[in-house]
């Protein structure tokens, strides 16, 4: 065979696929120069027909190599197997010790496998059962030959299904979406924070009856200004925007000196202006400003009990938190650009002597953190004391920046030379490069998916429950080689097996819910395993069609987070206005004449407000707000479990927060402030009183009798 049909024979091997289905479903062949380039970046040797054909026999070589796998994570209850590989005839013992220390014995079973020559050594392969009794957790194998050194590698067993939404089955319940730094209060710095995400989950609780608030990913951006604006292009997904502090909330704030306590209200008194801008966020000088007074708050001694807690919480992080901070202080001392990351930098291993230097700009960043799970867990309580049955649902980003902490602390964890991306749709039509790096497929699992845990188990600490971003990438990943268009990428397949798994098993731990975004091209049985595993999907009314029509919202999934529209569209009254179509045209995004896709969009459009009227639920002289309310009264219709009403469509928001595919050069992604129709500046003591809201929840949720509401066919 030649060349081009072996290197597709190995990107198979490798879980790197050489043609798919596009959204128009067309099959569409992936170039060689990108299956080279991505299996570079795998690791895997492909310059010629020669180094394929080794690369090959490596990986079939490579299991017989090492005497257990490097993890094994397994579903609670099933018959799974341990393989072990040993000299032929070798004898070995096999034990289970439980992450409480417990050892437990496990039987061999009678499994023959033909032995293999490894390297002029006859290598065979015993086969152990995996304990039905063990618990969930996170346990180690153990084997012991009676000749050679002993080997031990993880053993995750993880919970057969998620069981935390089931207690949302007999009643449906609906939540709040918002754009956190875009809703500011009275007391925000210009910039919603988490004393305002306490505020807006008090009032959507015990006001308006909300179970839920979904915020945007809170995670770190860069350590100084200047930040990056996307939530969802963060420097590490484990730890939180320092951005979000309230800093007149810490408890040391109340101890400063006579004159920083004035600067710091002086501050606040400055930066206050800005809540009543409509049209800007000023990321920069409010961070700046903060960072001032933190850095002061900072220098306050702690009470003992204050002291204690720190200490705990520096603990529960350890080693994870110590290397984010370490790597702020560096980039705050060195800068991103200096080849110092490049020589004497680019190991973290490799960096005792700065850690001594910076030992205080190390723990000021540390202490952030800390700060930052304090109000985070402010939050939470706050939304349950109001209520809500699931309180703060944080969002799971896809990725990192290329450069940023996660990149330099995972090291080959995450995979260079590639981004992660989507190809070509119909929303998008160009394709998508995120300038994210992957999770190595292969590296990760060598880590035992620690770096995976350890994420989840941070983000999961406050919550109530997590959204996943793209949850598709738990299945497969677009990956784009470094330079390409996202039209030259092609998919690369992941153990969902293992990463729903330890999903399922940390969710359940921290009895959080579990929402993946599963929206885009997927493989059939996506929906099905999250289903199965007790992950809710995701339906937006707009993107719920058929092969001809949409589909009727009693036909929607159970097990499903239902809204309207996503932060990637414009709030409701902006799409039906068509402000998409406007915008992308503006920006030559469109791949169709304006006013083709026009005339597409307003024929799917009155398609979905065809099933309002249908229902009785929207008048033909219905007016936009009528319109808005009775598509919100159409997804309350389903039979989801959850129900997510964007903030911005509750107060008649029209812009656009994201417009896919531009930078800020061309549009103000995640920069728009909450405002209303009008353009006049919603805050969050307003969402107290405010008529629009409470008519669209009115609409949304069921009458007192247990009958859905029907249409606001008159006038207000």
């Amino acid at each position: 065979m030649g060349y081009a049909v072996q290197l597709r024979i190995l990107a198979d091997r490798c879980g790197v696929a050489t043609s798919y289905e596009g959204w128009d479903k067309q099959r569409k062949q992936v170039s060689d120069g990108s299956l080279k380039h991505i299996l570079g970046a795998l690791g895997v040797r492909c310059d010629t027909l020669d180094t394929i054909v080794q690369s090959l026999h490596e990986i079939d070589e490579k299991p017989w190599r090492r005497t257990l796998p490097p993890v094994l994570v397994v579903t609670q209850g099933s018959d799974s197997h341990i393989p072990v590989h040993v000299p032929h005839g070798t004898q070995v013992r096999v034990w289970v010790r439980t992450e409480h220390g417990a050892h437990v014995g496990v039987d061999q079973v009678n499994v023959w496998t033909e032995p293999r020559e490894i390297d002029g050594v006859l290598i065979g392969r015993a086969t152990f059962a995996v304990p039905a009794s063990l618990s969930t957790g996170w346990h180690s194998i153990h084997a012991e030959p009676d000749s050679g050194a002993p080997a031990v590698c993880s053993l995750v067993v993880t919970p057969k299904r998620l069981t935390t939404a089931d207690k949302f089955a007999a009643d449906q319940r609906w939540g709040l979406a918002a754009q956190l730094y875009s809703i500011r209060s009275r007391r925000s710095w210009g910039i919603g924070d988490l004393a305002d995400l306490s505020d807006i989950a008090h009032i959507a609780g015990s006001v308006h009856g909300a179970d839920f608030v979904l915020v945007n990913p809170l995670h770190a951006a860069q350590p100084q200004p200047p930040l990056e604006r996307s939530p969802y292009l963060p420097t590490t997904r484990r730890f939180v925007n320092p951005l979000y502090i309230r800093v007149e909330d810490i408890p040391e704030a109340a101890l400063l000196p006579e004159t920083a306590h004035r600067q710091m209200h002086d501050y606040a008194a400055k930066y206050a202006k800005s809540n009543t801008d409509p049209n800007r966020i000023r990321r920069n000088s409010v961070y700046r400003a903060k960072l001032k007074v933190l850095e002061t708050i900072f220098r306050v001694p702690l009470s003992p009990h204050r002291r204690g807690s720190l200490d705990r919480y520096l603990s529960a992080e350890g080693e994870g938190l110590l290397e984010f901070a370490t790597w702020c202080a560096l980039i705050e001392k060195y800068g991103a650009a200096s080849p110092k990351w490049r020589k004497s930098l680019r190991d973290p291993s490799g960096v005792a002597e700065s850690r001594i230097k910076l030992a205080d700009r190390i723990a000021f960043y540390s202490w952030l953190q800390w700060i930052c799970d304090e109000q985070l867990a402010s939050a939470q309580e706050a939304a349950t004391d109001a209520g809500m049955s699931i309180g703060i649902i944080h969002d799971l980003a896809v990725g990192v920046q290329q450069g940023g902490a996660d990149a330099w602390v995972l090291g080959d964890a995450l995979t260079t030379g590639v981004s992660v991306g989507a190809p070509p749709d119909a929303f998008n039509q160009q394709g998508q490069v995120w300038n994210q790096p992957p999770w190595h497929p292969w590296r990760l699992a060598e880590q035992g998916y620690v770096p995976f845990r350890d994420m989840l188990r941070t983000v999961l600490r406050r919550a109530g429950g997590l959204r996943i971003d793209h949850i598709l990438g738990f299945f497969r990943l677009w990956w784009i080689p470094e330079g390409e268009s996202a039209a030259e990428g092609t998919y690369v397949t992941f153990d969902h097996e293992a990463l729903i798994g330890i999903l399922v098993l940390e969710a359940q731990r921290a009895d959080a819910v579990i929402i993946g975004e599963d929206l885009g091209v997927f493989e059939p049985i996506v929906q099905d395993y999250l289903s199965a595993r007790g992950v809710l999907g995701t339906s937006i009314l707009w993107f719920e069609h058929g092969e001809s029509a949409p589909i009727p919202p009693e036909d929607y999934r159970t097990l499903c987070l239902t809204s309207v529209n996503t932060h990637d569209l414009p709030p409701t009254a902006g799409y039906l206005a068509g402000e998409h179509i406007r915008l992308r045209a503006e920006l030559g995004l469109l791949e169709q004449d304006e006013a083709t896709e026009r005339a597409n969009d307003a024929r799917d459009r009155e398609a979905i407000l065809q099933l309002a009227r249908d229902r009785g639920l929207l008048a033909a002289d219905a007016d936009e707000v009528q319109t808005v309310d009775a598509l919100h009264a159409l997804i309350a219709r389903s039979p989801s479990m959850l129900l997510s009403v964007a903030l911005a469509d509750a107060v008649g928001e029209r812009r656009i927060q994201n417009q896919p595919g531009t930078d800020e050069t061309q549009y103000s992604n995640w920069s728009i402030p909450l405002a209303d129709g009008e353009g006049n500046v919603v805050g969050v003591e307003d969402l107290i009183d405010n008529a629009r809201f409470t008519r669209l929840v009115r609409a949304l949720r069921p009458n007192p009798d247990g009958d859905r509401p029907e249409a606001h066919l008159g006038q207000q």
